[in-house]
């Protein structure tokens, strides 16, 4: 689109688009319509990021002169920093801004670039949707109130409220759409009234006031056509801008054609025009996309932060220690974090010291010390011995939902039932011109243009891919709502689709097949038994770890007053150690505790955990399993279905057991390292296979990443995996099979929505282009058919959920 030029001089800016009263502002050849859009402008050029102006004509913003100089002066104020920032390590900085002038892909460009602008910065990443602006810098290089001038400075001023950054507020978009409705409404009700007269009179109305009353009507519509439907003109703009044709371009064809050949005959005398139905359509239309989009706010799938990180913490009280969920955690809760757990809120540290892995954070893998009194970051990780804090800030479990969709730990498959409704929505436009065009020449050929702008305009109305399009989200957007009530929590509606497509199905066992806080332990000794005092050091050395096997050990001990451990080390697969007072414990795999270490025995059916203490020997303790209710059912459902693997860091003691279950013994995996198990994946996805990974999380965090969908049990731990792309509460576990089962299902309402769809529109199509549908009546069927499709893939969805998983614990 040009940019609106000046009668008077014919000058527009060249940074932003707008009139130019003359051309004293220029930089070149450039005109710019004040110094703000030149000091872009010439900001833009010295970096070499003109390529902005390449994406799209004018996409500048005009940047408001600050009204004195200290506006943002506020933001150095360290309080005010703290309640703004995400992250502040000293080194690296995260902060979210709402950018209410982002508008088009110029804009995606230029803020994502911002690293070239401003040295310091080195991400930033815009949700468009939301109109968010998430940046990762420096502080020692860039303050917190420089980025903000520098982004006020290019046009994009965050929107700053900070007695709001909890709140929730309705969105002016919204409002404006409601204003919009209210200008059609009222304009389309007088513009009826003075139409009646024309309907009623069976034309004996006089001339004068047929004339009268269509100059009215005339001047009652502009406000409906240059402000209540300018949004569809905007947008069908902005495509054609992107070389695209979107579904707004046959909407505001439509309206153009009405509103052309309405004011053609009421300026030549020889009609009325169809300024009622010009009006109606318009009212119609904006009145559909409000009531879509409050069915769409009612049938809502994104996620309740409240219940949606289904990992607990450990509280410390006066009478002891107790798990919680996230969401009971309060402001001034003393927490325990053990080793590899997660960080759930900004805290200050109690303990001498921590060791904290920011990496789900900052992507950064150096753990950085910390000292009593420091705060520390929600998505930290503990690297060492259990530390105590003091919850100082409330638990944001969508900053943690945030952080789980880090571009890091993103699959890039590309969702394949998306890609075709693209394709498809594509060419649809195109195909609904070519027959509105064709349609309208037959009836202008056959002499009645009345008829051929009805038809034309009825054809653009009524032919509408939208409903086409909201299939796929809203049925897989359904089936996380329904999944999320099943505590069944996944990343994204991509993961569904791909949940269909796998074709195997890999297991760790403990802690994902085996309950992580329920065993029959017993401690075997090598010569003789352990001593209180040695009791004593080994719960406290567990303590420190969430492997399963160390809180099952940890839960069979029953000794108090724990002293502390100093040099914690836990190695997956392998085993923990810690030095109690003088005295090292190890406690682990037999190679783990040293070389001697008798064979372990394959005869016993259970998991076995070896102990030194100074050095020495001192037997094992024997692990009776408890695997998961409903275990024996659901591995027998699966394995009808897909091939299934066992990947484990233990010992072959169950080896007889799990054999009945997998089927044979070549599908289950020993002893495997993190590597060994990331290497199996691997070569099954060499294999083409679809794989399916099922783990805790705490020592196949590699595998979860590479297989094509990684599931994370959770059970009353805070151990969690950023890589995997859904998280199973360990109650849930017996419903697998009826999960992956649904996920088949929601592919299937998807192909019978896009049925329903077209069937639709084929009907539409063929009222209209017979002069039998009206455009007013098309405008009312237009967004029925969104909604019609929404309710049917909401209704079908829940309602095939309830055959399929049939029970809720």
């Amino acid at each position: 689109m040009s940019a609106p030029v000046s009668p008077a001089t014919g000058l527009t800016c060249y940074h932003c688009g707008d009139v130019c009263k003359d051309d004293s502002i220029a930089l070149g050849d450039k005109i710019f319509c004040c110094h703000g859009c030149k000091t872009v402008y010439d900001l833009l050029h010295q970096h070499d990021l003109c390529t902005y102006y390449d994406l799209d004509q004018a996409p500048g913003i005009s940047p408001e002169t600050s009204p004195y100089a200290e506006k943002f002066a506020y933001l150095e104020d360290e309080a005010t920093q703290q309640q703004l920032l995400d992250f502040n390590d000293g080194q690296t900085a995260k902060v979210t801004f709402t950018i209410p002038q982002m508008h088009c892909s110029s804009c995606i460009w230029l803020l994502e670039n911002l690293y070239r602008l401003a040295e310091g910065v080195s991400v930033s990443r815009v949700n468009f949707l939301k109109k968010t602006l998430l940046v990762t810098f420096d502080p020692r290089q860039l303050t917190l109130r420089a980025l903000v001038e520098l982004l006020s400075g290019i046009g994009y001023e965050p929107q700053i409220h900070l007695a709001d950054l909890e709140k929730h507020t309705q969105h002016s978009r919204q409002k404006e759409l409601q204003r919009k409705i209210g200008v059609a409404g009222f304009f389309f009700a007088n513009i009826m009234l003075f139409s009646l007269p024309e309907y009623f009179s069976g034309g004996t109305l006089a001339p004068a006031f047929r004339q009268l009353f269509s100059y009215l009507n005339l001047l009652f519509a502009l406000p409906v056509f240059f402000y209540s439907s300018w949004e569809y003109f905007s947008s069908a703009l902005k495509g054609f801008r992107q070389k695209a044709i979107n579904i707004d371009v046959p909407i505001s064809l439509g309206i153009l054609s009405l509103f052309g050949r309405s004011v053609y005959e009421i300026v030549t005398h020889t009609g009325a025009g169809y300024m009622d139905s010009l009006a109606g359509l318009v009212f119609f239309l904006l009145l559909g996309k409000l009531f879509q989009q409050k069915t769409y706010d009612t049938l809502s799938f994104d996620r309740d932060y409240k219940s949606y990180f289904p990992i607990a913490i450990t509280r410390k009280t006066d009478d002891g220690e107790r798990t919680i969920a996230l969401s009971q955690l309060e402001v001034g809760d003393r927490i325990l974090v053990r080793n590899q757990e997660l960080i759930p809120a900004d805290s200050v540290l109690m303990s001498e010291h921590a060791l904290i892995d920011y990496s789900f954070v900052t992507g950064e893998s150096q753990p950085v010390a910390k000292q009593n009194g420091d705060l520390i970051y929600a998505g930290g990780r503990q690297v060492g011995e259990c530390i105590e804090l003091e919850v100082v800030k409330e638990v944001s479990q969508s900053y943690l939902t945030q952080l789980w969709n880090n571009d890091t730990f993103t699959k890039t498959t590309a969702p394949l039932m998306s890609s075709r409704v693209n394709i498809i929505s594509k060419y649809f436009t195109v195909v609904v011109l070519l027959i509105a065009g064709l349609a309208a020449s037959y009836w202008y050929v056959r002499g009645d243009a009345g008829i051929a702008v009805n038809v034309f305009t009825a054809v653009l109305i009524i032919a509408c891919p939208c409903a086409l399009a909201l299939s796929t989200p809203f049925t897989l957007g359904t089936t996380l709502r329904i999944f999320g009530k099943h505590q069944f929590y996944l990343k994204g509606t991509d993961v569904v689709e791909r949940l269909a497509n796998i074709t195997m199905i890999v297991f760790d066992k403990t802690g994902t097949l085996t309950q992580s806080t329920e065993a029959n332990v017993e401690f075997v000794a090598e010569q003789t038994a352990l001593t209180a005092e040695e009791e004593r050091w080994i719960k406290a050395v567990v303590r420190h770890s969430a492997h399963p096997l160390s809180q099952q050990i940890y839960s069979a001990l029953n000794a108090t007053n724990l002293p502390n451990v100093h040099q914690f080390e836990e190695v997956p697969g392998k085993g923990v150690a810690g030095i109690v007072g003088t005295h090292p414990v190890r406690l682990g795999a037999a190679t783990w505790i040293g070389n001697t270490a008798p064979a372990e025995d394959h005869q016993t059916l259970a998991t076995t955990v070896y102990v030194s203490i100074d050095g020495k020997r001192r037997g094992y303790f024997k692990l009776a399993n408890v695997y998961r209710p409903g275990f024996a059912e659901l591995m027998s459902k699966l394995r009808a279905a897909y091939p299934l693997a066992l990947l484990t860091g233990d010992g072959d003691g169950e080896k007889k057991t799990l054999k009945q279950f997998f089927g044979n013994e070549s599908a289950l995996h020993f002893r495997q390292t993190p590597q060994d198990k990331l290497n199996f994946i691997r070569q099954m996805k060499a294999n083409h296979q679809k794989v399916l990974m099922i783990g805790d999380g705490l020592n196949d965090a590699g595998a979860l990443k590479e297989s094509d969908i990684g599931i994370s049990i959770s059970e009353d731990v805070a151990t969690f995996s950023p890589a995997c792309d859904a998280i199973l509460d360990a109650r849930q576990f017996s419903h697998l099979a009826d999960f992956l089962r649904f996920s088949k299902t929601s592919m299937r309402i998807i192909l019978a929505s896009f049925a329903l769809s077209f069937l639709y529109n084929g009907i539409g199509l063929s009222f209209a282009v017979t002069g039998h549908l009206s455009p007013l009546i098309s405008a009312i069927l237009m967004p029925l058919s969104s909604i019609s499709v929404i309710l049917f893939t909401t209704v079908l969805t829940t309602v095939m959920a309830r055959q399929t998983i049939r029970h809720k614990q």
